[in-house]
């Protein structure tokens, strides 16, 4: 069991989290049922936050809300003292609508819509993060026509390749984001120096990719974006003020996972970028970081209700819950692995093997493939670790089946983060 926080079994034999006995959750809640320990949330903020200030001169830590944001989140990470990360209108118009700071926001992806990227300068988001020269013409045309100036990281790609699965790898030549280096990159920045009432070249930002164990590629990618900022202030005289090295740290999935801790990883990230300024003879540029995953990740666990129990002889046991592919697409996406206990026998041991599946129409909907649990009876309750991080964040309604409700959970208190969907809710916007 992945004892992360406040996770514990109880005096009745019951999973708990938060305070809260799991069994009591389900029955008041419903399943399926995201439950995320506050207490971590903040405690994993806290540590990231100090270890940067205690690792470098001066920094930031930016919360990544691709990895789950709702309106709680977003307060969560603004009481904390952090940025926050976001990547499409509607993660904008979340943060706002929390009442996030806009000067704290950095805006990120690929393809932002020229609405997006209006509603980024409307609102005075803090850092657009670029993600190409069309992105970055059509930018500086906005900003002219609304007399305004945007303050802009520009995405390289340092083509550094971190050892996690391809379909999270972000950081090597073949990508879809950022710039290519030199000659790509120069000529973004040449343009966006050409526009000082428009933009306001503040820095440039990586990210090699998610789920990394390994800290040893970020110090290429240190050594590879600060040589690149040398160049720059060769080429232009500008000397680049803010250097964002993404995020990427991974977290446990399964008891045998061995990531580094939040301390070591921004230790070694801040030696790297350290050691890098100092080869180039480049002044120390305000270090940027963006945990998402890291954060959140272990803090959230899902509730399923235990359904068919399906025996195919000689091969294996099914066990069906309420829940599948619909509230946790990371399995069949790229084969993510997890580990589960029977919250209403958290205090029992395992005597075999069974597949945990989910119920919708697909073959590929396999939760966990393999599952060591105590005797398991239809009626069970289900508890999967470590779905804090990108499983309500790619939730959706597959097989018309109602998005989960998300609960926080501290000393002893749980509250609604996110209703349960109904199906009224579901078809609210069909004609």
């Amino acid at each position: 069991m992945i004892r992360a926080g406040t996770i514990q079994v109880n005096g009745q034999g019951h999973l708990e989290i938060g305070g809260c006995d799991t069994v009591e959750l389900a029955e008041r809640y419903g399943t399926p049922l995201y439950i995320m320990d506050e207490e971590l949330l903040r405690k994993n903020c806290r540590r990231f936050r100090n270890a940067l200030q205690q690792s470098y001169p001066h920094g930031q830590v930016i919360f990544a809300g691709k990895a789950f944001l709702v309106l709680a989140m977003a307060r969560l990470v603004g009481e904390e003292g952090l940025g926050l990360d976001v990547v499409s209108g509607g993660e904008l118009y979340t943060a706002l609508k929390a009442g996030f700071p806009a000067e704290r926001l950095f805006f990120h992806g690929n393809n932002k819509t020229g609405t997006e990227l209006a509603e980024a300068l409307d609102a005075g988001t803090g850092r657009i993060i670029v993600d190409s020269m069309m992105e970055l013409e059509d930018l500086i045309a906005l900003a002219r026509q609304k007399g305004k100036k945007a303050a802009v990281l520009l995405r390289l790609r340092p083509g550094v390749e971190a050892h996690t699965h391809e379909y999270i790898q972000t950081g090597q030549e073949d990508s879809k984001f950022g710039f290519a280096l030199e000659e790509e990159a120069l000529t973004a920045v040449r343009l966006a120096l050409s526009v000082p009432d428009h933009i306001e070249l503040a820095g440039f930002h990586c990210h090699i990719g998610s789920q990394i164990f390994q800290i040893e590629p970020y110090r290429p990618a240190a050594q590879t974006m600060l040589r690149f900022m040398a160049l720059v202030r060769k080429q232009t005289g500008f000397v680049v003020s803010q250097l964002n090295m993404g995020g990427g740290l991974g977290i446990r999935y399964r008891s045998s996972d061995n990531p580094p801790s939040i301390e070591a990883f921004v230790a070694n990230l801040a030696t790297a970028v350290t050691q890098a300024a100092e080869e180039e003879e480049f002044p120390l540029p305000e270090l940027l970081l963006e945990p998402g995953r890291s954060i959140c990740g272990e803090a959230g666990i899902t509730l399923y209700r235990i359904g068919v129990i399906k025996e195919v002889p000689g091969i294996r046991r099914y066990v069906s819950v309420d829940g599948g592919m619909m509230d946790n697409i990371r399995p069949a996406l790229y084969g993510a692995g997890y580990e589960a206990i029977l919250a209403n026998k958290a205090d029992r041991e395992g005597v075999g093997t069974v597949t945990i599946a989910g119920k919708a129409c697909e073959s590929g909907d396999i939760l966990i493939d393999e599952s060591f649990l105590p005797p398991v009876e239809k009626g069970d309750l289900l508890a999967v670790f470590s779905t804090g991080a990108y499983c309500y964040a790619m939730a959706s309604n597959y097989n018309r089946n109602p998005r989960p409700g998300v609960l926080f959970v501290r000393d002893g208190k749980a509250r609604v983060a996110v209703r349960r969907e109904s199906y009224e809710h579901m078809v609210a916007l069909d004609m």
